[in-house]
């Protein structure tokens, strides 16, 4: 990796022992782009930063961008804009150079990018303009909170709960059957 950087930029790159690096160039503009090369291998996505990526691919569920060097993280199709996106490639291809905020990661460590809260001219956060959707908890991903489903059996909010369960019509609260059944 360090041989393909000083090859592309004409550096001189020193590593010493401590992890200490060293970059020497004759142009200032080799030495930016050494030093933006090295730190987008060792850097790691943090929470609220805006990043510049390119899209690698495609799917149905959103986007893969890499951003930051080498890593990747998924744009959700939810996140690609604001409103509804019928499909992923009505917003972005292969190719299209975004702007995404690091959002989160997900259980397995992958990262989780928003394009709709940046504004992909000029790269401002406008998070307080469109509102951040509230986080998903492990019980969302469920189907949410399904609320009481009637308790008792057979007896909901609304029904009479019935003496025993089961198939027994006759209520708890002593009502007899009506008279001729």
């Amino acid at each position: 990796m360090i041989r393909e950087i000083v090859e592309a930029t004409k550096c001189k790159i020193d590593i010493n022992d401590d992890g200490t690096i060293k970059i020497a160039a004759t142009d200032i503009a080799q030495a930016q782009q050494a030093i933006d090369w090295i730190r987008g291998i060792v850097a790691e996505p943090e929470i609220g930063v805006i990043y510049t990526g390119k899209v690698v691919k495609t799917a149905d569920f959103g986007a893969f961008v890499n951003f930051l060097g080498s890593k990747d993280g998924l744009v959700h199709i939810s996140e690609l804009q604001q409103g509804r996106v019928a499909k992923t490639t009505d917003v972005v291809n292969q190719g299209d150079a975004v702007k995404v905020k690091v959002i989160g990661f997900d259980d397995r460590g992958k990262v989780k990018l928003s394009m709709r809260v940046v504004d992909q001219a000029t790269g401002a956060d406008i998070t307080d303009q469109v509102g951040a959707k509230p986080q998903r908890t492990e019980r969302d991903d469920r189907g949410g909170d399904r609320g009481d489903r009637g308790g008792e059996r057979r007896g909901g909010r609304d029904r009479p709960r019935y003496a025993g369960g089961g198939d027994n019509p006759y209520p708890v609260d002593g009502d007899q059957p009506p008279v001729g059944d």
